[in-house]
C-alpha cells in the first residue's frame, strides 16, 4: 500500500488536509484574548476568595499558554518565564489562599505581560486590570 503525501482529515462537511488543519492553529493573539479574559477573572475570583475558581483560572491560562508555545515557538521562553515566574507564585499565593502574596504577584504579572509585548515590539498593547469583576460569573 501506498503511503499518501497529503494526509487528509474527514468532516461531515468535507476533506482537510493536514497542511490546513495546521493553519488553523491559533497563534497568540487570538489565545491572548482567552489569557486576558481569564486572567481578569483569575484576579477577582481570588479577591472574592473563591480559591476554587481561581486555581481553575490558573490552570486554564497555563494550557493556554502551552497551546501557544506549540504553536508560536519563538516565544516559548518568555511563556516558561512567565508560567515559572508570576504564575507559580500566584499558584502558590492560591495554595495558601494567601490573598495578599495573590495581589502583589498577579501585579507583577501585569508588568511583565506588558514588558513581553514591549519586547516583542507590540508596545501598543497595554493590559489593564478592569475596575470591576465580570458581570457574566458570579465569583
Amino acid at each position: 500500500m501506498e503511503q499518501d503525501d497529503n494526509p487528509i482529515a474527514y468532516t461531515s462537511h468535507g476533506e482537510i488536509t493536514m497542511d490546513q488543519i495546521g493553519g488553523m492553529q491559533p497563534g497568540l493573539a487570538r489565545l491572548m484574548a482567552e489569557i486576558s479574559e481569564r486572567y481578569w477573572i483569575l484576579y477577582y475570583a481570588a479577591k472574592a476568595d473563591n480559591w476554587k475558581m481561581a486555581s481553575l483560572q490558573s490552570s486554564e491560562i497555563k494550557k493556554a499558554f502551552r497551546i501557544g508555545e506549540i504553536t508560536r515557538p519563538k516565544y516559548v521562553d518568555h511563556l516558561e518565564a512567565f508560567i515559572n515566574g508570576p504564575m507559580a507564585k500566584m499558584d502558590e499565593a492560591i495554595a495558601h489562599q494567601d490573598w495578599v502574596k495573590f495581589e502583589k504577584s498577579h501585579s507583577v504579572g501585569i508588568r511583565a505581560a506588558n514588558a513581553y509585548h514591549v519586547s516583542w515590539n507590540h508596545e501598543e498593547i497595554v493590559w489593564q486590570l478592569p475596575d470591576e469583576p465580570p458581570k457574566h460569573l458570579k465569583l
